[in-house]
């Protein structure tokens, strides 16, 4: 399929968009989390979960918004969506967290594979991609490590 240059940058923009929208659920579930835990322990899941998902939430917005405007194209704001009941818990907060965050990395690395952040993009986008990615992509080993200490 052959697709002009504007096609290509919005694909690559809706495709950013749903990565950013998956990191925004992980950003809410941890800041569910965090609401349910001792003063420690949330300090300890916001230094290691909530700040590196919300820099790669952050990283990723600024990305986006650059790139639109770079090309003419129209921007859009991202805020998280709910993260649902309380009743949940921590663990399964951490873990739609997790989940959220790894579906990120998939479309990112999905992205950066069919080559349009080369082809249609810039220097400065494929870095934006790249930083995101090592970000999220960190989140399943992070969890574990803090799942594996939580309430002891």
């Amino acid at each position: 399929m052959v697709r002009t240059a504007v096609e290509a940058r919005e694909q690559l923009l809706a495709d950013l968009a749903t990565a950013i929208d998956q990191i925004a659920l992980a950003t809410a579930c941890l800041g569910q989390a965090y609401d349910q835990l001792d003063d420690a322990t949330a300090d300890r899941l916001e230094a290691e979960l909530f700040r590196p998902v919300q820099k790669a939430f952050g990283r990723a917005k600024r990305a986006h918004a650059q790139f639109a405007a770079q090309f003419g194209l129209p921007a859009r704001a991202f805020e998280p969506p709910s993260a649902g009941l309380p009743s949940q818990g921590v663990k399964r907060f951490v873990e739609r967290a997790v989940a959220a965050s790894a579906e990120a990395g998939q479309t990112i690395a999905g992205l950066q594979d069919s080559m349009l952040p080369i082809e249609v993009g810039d220097p400065e986008l494929r870095a934006g991609l790249a930083e995101v990615r090592e970000l999220v992509e960190e989140m399943p080993g992070r969890a574990r490590a803090f799942l594996r200490t939580l309430g002891r």
